[in-house]
């Protein structure tokens, strides 16, 4: 992932507890997630439309503005505003940007130029409601990042509120949208959805990006367990995914050598 250096492996364990949100399928690549990313903004820019990216504001945000920002310099993107309307990430930015000893060599090599990856020209970052507000008036084609990444609560309910029955709008997940959700709903082509008590009608266009998600994807995963060792290793459990995605990293696993995997039912307890 970009900003932040890359883990190191381990292999050394009697027990792994593995998450399997994507343990079924594989993410496009970071460069096909830019590149989806470019042509979404190019097609809502064409239509005056705006973009409306539900983002979580811890890691997801900055790495969409860490991709903005590369777009933005290599003018692969048209020139329109965006902006960052959540408190918590315009803080969380400024957490990122205060432990440059956090940051991969990419990122590093920027700030050595007196780049700043998380701040560039016509990017605004809204803390202010007063201010939040008034992007309800936009007329100019624009981006919107906003909070939460699931559309259950804060500034981005108000955007989809505003936005989501205009046509030449899109409104783009960057992330994991989990059962039962308003953006789990909008992403599975509901045609009206309640927000505030209301009911609208989803007339925006509806993408998706996945190349940016904080959650690995079975390649990724399996590269993660391959170090280690299948005789000392006593089980695996897989938690934190539905049902087809853990049943999926599940067989990939056994296939790896690994033969105790279990995926545990809520209230399921094991003795180790």
């Amino acid at each position: 992932m970009a900003i932040l250096r890359n883990p190191e492996p381990v292999d050394d364990a009697d027990f792994l507890i593995m998450e399997s949100t994507y343990g079924n399928r594989r993410h496009e690549t970071r460069d096909q997630a830019r590149q989806v990313l470019r042509q979404v903004i190019i097609e809502a820019h064409k239509r005056r439309g705006k973009v409306i990216i539900p983002a979580f504001a811890v890691g997801r945000t900055q790495e969409l503005v860490y991709a903005l920002n590369e777009l933005s310099e290599a003018q692969k993107i048209p020139s329109l505003d965006i902006y960052v309307d959540s408190p918590l990430a315009v803080n969380i930015t400024e957490v990122f940007s205060a432990h440059p000893e956090c940051f991969d060599e990419e990122t590093l090599a920027l700030l050595q130029e007196a780049r700043n990856p998380f701040g560039f020209r016509r990017l605004t970052y809204v803390r202010d409601v007063e201010d939040s507000k008034r992007l309800n008036f936009l007329r100019d084609s624009a981006v919107i990042i906003s909070a939460s990444g699931m559309c259950e609560s804060g500034r981005i309910l108000h955007h989809l509120k505003n936005n989501i029955e205009d046509g030449d709008n899109t409104i783009l997940f960057s992330g994991f949208q989990a059962e039962n959700t308003l953006g789990r709903r909008i992403l599975d082509g509901s045609r009206r959805v309640r927000i505030f008590g209301e009911e609208y009608d989803v007339r925006a266009r509806v993408a998706r990006l996945e190349g940016y998600s904080a959650h690995a994807d079975s390649g990724e995963l399996q590269s993660w367990a391959a170090p280690f060792d299948r005789q000392r290793l006593q089980g695996i459990f897989l938690v934190h995914g539905e049902k087809e995605s853990a049943l999926g990293l599940s067989g990939l696993l056994n296939r790896e050598g690994f033969q105790a995997v279990d995926i545990p039912e809520r209230g399921q307890s094991f003795q180790l």
